[in-house]
């Protein structure tokens, strides 16, 4: 990095300090310092361990490798690159190739994503800078959220519930892939991610009624009316996002998995009554992790005789047993995952 060792020492010790935690402040200048001196002989002794090879936490390298065999290496790697910064051109409002025009105006290179409303800049800058952003002309977000609402299917008839929605980025897409749609549910348990949601709605000048509440608590704000599309987008271990938030190698463990998993079946089990006969339920996960994503809706189809697999037949991702799972970097993508399911009788 371009910033000199001794100085980075320095800030670290002084973050100490700051979080008021001055007795940490010579354990960590003695030992920065030390491996400063004896870097070389540190990383020869780490050269062979994955951690120090792949820069990852030894239990998410377990998992990617298990699951992803022949591409683990190369997700891992791109896990370590930074990520694109990808918009989404508000289609209500104006044209991508509209859009892109703008942002040669502004002096913001770009070019055309994957997806009918993606635009990639070359170089991250800050939303201030983009083009009519505070007029709703454009949101940032990855091409692969941006599928959900075209693998949805909704159209200007039917009820809709976005689940598990904060910070509302593709219930505003849903919104503006459909201009005539009057109907749409958000729902998210957390008061300021909902805010965040509000916010989103308000800047894109859409409207949608908005429920902070458990979405698999349905007995406390569900009005008994069926919906004809829901989109669950499940808390997940987000291991397909970790080159947006590296954070996660530190913050995530192994025992959250199994709690996710719960949780995600539970939202399962407790939005599928409120799909109508005929209707469909996408499953969304920013994870790449198979017991989260395929053997989690394996296991509600076994448990779920009205249930059946609708196969979501497109050029991006891997096909699965169940949906279509893309890795981080494919197409440039974050690592996402999408299962489609219809419900009958």
């Amino acid at each position: 990095m371009r910033i000199p060792n001794h100085a980075a020492v320095a800030e670290t010790v002084d973050c100490a300090k700051l979080r008021g935690k001055s007795w940490g402040s010579a354990v960590l200048n003695a030992s920065l310092r030390r491996f400063l001196k004896e870097h070389q002989l540190v990383t020869n002794s780490l050269k062979d361990h994955d951690e120090y090879r792949y820069a990852h936490p030894q239990w998410i390298i377990d998992y990617i490798r298990r699951d992803w065999p022949l591409e683990w290496a190369k997700v891992l790697h791109a896990n370590n690159q930074q990520a694109p910064m990808t918009l989404r051109v508000n289609h209500l409002r104006n044209q991508r190739d509209t859009y892109l025009g703008l942002l040669k105006e502004a002096g913001i290179p770009a070019s055309a994503a994957f997806t009918a409303t993606g635009v990639t800049l070359r170089k991250s800058v800050a939303v201030e800078r983009l083009p009519g952003f505070s007029d709703g002309l454009v949101s940032v977000q990855d091409c692969a959220a941006q599928l959900a609402a075209t693998v949805l299917g909704v159209d200007s008839r039917h009820r809709v519930l976005d689940a598990c929605c904060a910070p509302g980025g593709k219930t505003a897409h849903i919104l503006e892939s459909n201009a005539e749609l009057k109907d749409l549910t958000a729902i998210d348990i957390n008061p300021a991610r909902m805010t965040m949601t509000k916010e989103t709605l308000e800047r894109l000048k859409l409207k949608a009624c908005l429920v902070t509440d458990d979405a698999a608590t349905p007995e406390r704000w569900w009005h008994g009316k069926l919906f004809d599309r829901i989109l669950l987008d499940a808390p997940c271990s987000a291991s397909g996002v970790i080159r947006r938030h590296p954070d996660i190698k530190i913050l995530r463990r192994s025992k959250d998995i199994h709690n996710l998993i719960k949780q995600q079946g539970r939202l399962l089990s407790a939005l599928w009554p409120l799909l109508a006969s005929g209707g469909r339920l996408l499953y969304a996960t920013c994870s790449i992790v198979n017991d989260e994503n395929d053997c989690q809706i394996q296991r509600f189809l076994e448990v779920t005789k009205n249930a059946s697999v609708i196969p979501i037949d497109v050029p991006w991702g891997y096909h699965t047993s169940n949906g279509r799972q893309i890795l981080p970097g494919q197409m440039s993508m974050d690592g996402f995952y999408y299962a489609l399911l219809k419900k009958s009788g």
